[in-house]
């Protein structure tokens, strides 16, 4: 060992020098010719040829819509045409995906899925649409392979799993067409085989990669569809316990260990899952049909529909502001308080009376009659100011209705379909000893300050009464014919009213002019438009965006193909996915009940294998070595955990549910049989084999012995 006392000057100098006689060295050792020398495992070549065959043959074959592409199909055309939607089913990397096939065959979303074995014109390229499904099908095979042998398998036992699913007729109709679920299996397989790997890899800094693309494809299989997040929590508890195991080596940095796995496995996969909806965002740019399950503001962001409507308006609204008040509670359909030249009853059906004043409703539909005026208490005009006064949070206003000129009034009255709650209507002074009460406090839910003045579409308000303190809210409630059907408006008090029932959102906005009545009613008629843009961020459209996708969802109808969960373990259920018009040719979803069979036997065995050990273990038996016990804990971590947590969460869902939400569960199953049986032959077996060989060389001694 050389020790240098070296200045700081020629430091750099002579660490270069070492650097470069190393360098020299090295290639002095080496020999010519240069040779490299490259392992090729056949048989997992072989597989994934067959796979590519069995899974791309024929891939446009039929030239015809196919089951649940009608459904993907649409999405595949708004991104095409840049159109914004929501699917409540799962997160957009699956749509993307599917869109990005599309994209490579030259579609340009001008084709209506609108009905199962609608002809394919030929200008669409099928192949191309389901090329990437059909892909990643094909490679879940060899997959397999590879994860057989990362859970310290043979390779014969990997190439029994490859040829389950390579042979497995359901997962080969399903990765033939546009549809997710074999874009699912195969980011969760890769997400485990990239771990297992990674925890198989001896030492070194290029076993991060693989962690890195077990964190990147759990982050994708989570993009694709919501189902697979349950994947994800399985492999992070794998990886908790093969941290926790690493606690306990003193010969390892255990800081460094657990910040890489976190980061890898946790802030990876949250920054790629916000990635795809920035992708997703960024590209939905235009209105479309799904505008009316966001907010004003979000919809205001988009190009065309509400932003024709709202861009340019004042921001701040201040007195003598018309405007529409759209409820926040009035969700999928947009809902906007309103009122007609129409009075409530003066008796209901069961016997009670009314005001008989102007009713005030919400109702569904852009209408003139949905224009208020916001009006100062202690001023007579209707018109804005020079300069605006703007309403501020705190404020007390009145607000009048633009066609009727009513006050909009509470009081100590019952509501008409919610008798608990106060009514809200247009006062009219019938001279009958009931004065008015016209009176609203602004309360700002989402200020950031508490003197924040009241804007255009960004401000949620509660409007709260004066003299009974309560708030006006949208019950949801059908008025009877008296009522046009429209929705019941009441005012309720805070403690008793939800949360979501009592804001409401300035979506269209003018400064008033005109005080004359006839002059305001054509005003109130004619828009108005000032080119100012504004926008909302990313994150608000993200947050509201991933919001409305866990909280709303769309009604499920019965489906004669439907299913439940212990339908598909005994396979008693399978799908129609085409029936071709003339020939009677036909594609059906089953699985092959060979395969299925094996794999619920395997299942059964591993169960009652597993009790065994654990009963004998107790006893103080270790019929396994420890090693041998960790390969087989492991897989059950794997297979058997893998088949619960993608199973057993369907008992909880009431959406409609078929057949091939199981397929992702029978892999791990496939996986697991072959596995199983090696262990058995192995294991099992050869200790019953050696144990009764013992036993017989025994008896044979002590017979000599005598």
């Amino acid at each position: 060992v050389l020790i240098y006392s070296i200045d700081d000057k020629s430091s750099s100098t002579v660490l270069v020098s070492l650097y470069a006689v190393k360098l020299i060295k090295c290639v002095m050792m080496l020999q010519l010719p240069l040779v490299v020398t490259a392992q090729v495992d056949l048989v997992l070549l072989l597989v994934s040829l067959l796979a590519l065959w069995t899974r791309l043959s024929r891939l446009s074959y039929p030239n015809a819509v196919v089951f649940d592409e009608v459904y993907y199909g649409q999405f595949v055309s708004l991104y095409m045409k840049r159109v914004f939607f929501i699917d409540d089913s799962g997160p957009p990397l699956g749509h993307l995906i599917l869109a990005f096939g599309a994209y490579l065959g030259g579609f340009d979303g001008n084709f209506v899925w609108n009905r199962i074995g609608a002809e394919y014109p030929s200008s669409v390229s099928v192949w191309s649409l389901r090329l990437l499904p059909a892909l990643c099908g094909a490679l879940c095979v060899p997959l397999v392979y590879l994860l057989t042998l990362e859970l310290r398998f043979s390779h014969l036992s990997a190439l029994g799993a490859a040829l389950l699913l390579l042979l497995e007729n359901s997962l080969i109709v399903q990765s033939r067409f546009m549809l997710l679920e074999s874009v699912l299996i195969f980011f969760v397989l890769l997400a485990f085989f990239s771990y297992l790997r990674f925890h198989n890899t001896p030492s070194s800094c290029f076993r991060y990669g693989w962690l890195i693309l077990s964190g990147a494809s759990c982050a994708a299989a989570v993009g694709v569809k919501y189902m697979g997040v349950f994947s994800y929590l399985l492999l992070l508890g794998v990886a908790s316990l093969h941290t926790w195991n690493l606690i306990g080596d003193r010969g390892l940095s255990v800081c460094v260990q657990c910040v890489c796995r976190v980061v890898c496995l946790l802030v990876v996969p949250v920054l790629l899952y916000v990635f795809w909806f920035y992708v997703h965002l960024s590209l939905l740019h235009r209105s479309g049909p799904h505008d009316q399950l966001m907010s004003s503001a979000f919809q205001a962001s988009l190009e065309g529909g509400l932003s024709r409507i709202t861009q340019g308006q004042p921001l701040e609204v201040a007195y003598g502001s018309q405007v529409t008040l759209r409820s926040s509670a009035s969700q999928p359909v947009p809902c906007w308080l309103h009122s007609h030249k129409a009075n409530y009853p003066i008796r209901y059906e069961n016997g009670r009376g009314s005001s008989h004043q102007q009713q005030v409703t919400c109702y569904p539909f852009k209408d003139v009659n949905n224009w208020w005026i916001i009006k100062d208490p202690g001023r007579q005009e209707l018109v804005v100011s020079s300069p605006p006064r703007p309403v501020r949070h705190g404020d007390v206003i009145q607000l009048v209705h633009g066609m009727t000129s009513r006050f909009l009034n509470s009081h100590d009255v019952a509501a008409p379909m919610s008798p608990h709650a106060q009514e809200v209507s247009g006062y009219i002074d019938f001279n009958v000893s009931m004065p008015t009460q016209n009176l609203w406090r602004v309360d700002i839910s989402n200020r950031e300050a508490e003197s924040e003045s009241w804007k255009t579409i960004l401000s949620d308000v509660r409007l709260v009464h004066v003299n009974t303190s309560a708030v006006l809210r949208m019950t949801g409630v059908s008025l009877p014919d008296w009522g046009f059907r429209q929705l019941e408006v009441v005012a309720d008090k805070l403690f008793k009213a939800q949360s979501s029932s009592l804001d409401w959102t300035v979506e269209e906005h003018r400064y008033g002019t005109s005080q004359e009545q006839k002059e305001r009613e054509a005003e109130l008629h004619s828009p108005t438009h000032i080119d100012v843009n504004r926008k909302i961020s990313f994150w608000a459209k993200f947050l509201e965006v991933q919001w409305k996708m866990l909280t709303v969802k769309q009604e499920d109808s019965e489906h004669k193909y439907s299913s439940s969960p212990l339908e598909w373990i005994t396979m008693e259920t399978n799908i129609a996915y085409w029936l071709h018009s003339s020939t009677n040719a036909q594609i059906h979803l089953i699985g092959n009940p060979v395969s299925w069979g094996v794999a619920n036997l395997s299942l059964l065995a591993y169960q009652l294998l597993a009790a065994v050990y654990l009963l004998r273990r107790r006893r103080g038996f270790k019929d396994l070595p420890d090693g041998v016990w960790s390969q087989f804990v492991c897989l059950g971590c794997v297979c058997v955990g893998g088949w619960v947590v993608n199973f057993v969460p369907f008992f909880l869902m009431e959406k409609t549910l078929f057949l091939y939400h199981y397929l992702p569960a029978l892999c791990y199953l496939h996986l697991l049989s072959p596995a199983l049986l090696e262990h058995t032959h192995t294991h099992l077996l050869r200790y019953v084999h050696t144990h009764t060989h013992t036993h017989t060389h025994t008896h044979c001694i002590l017979s000599l012995s005598c």
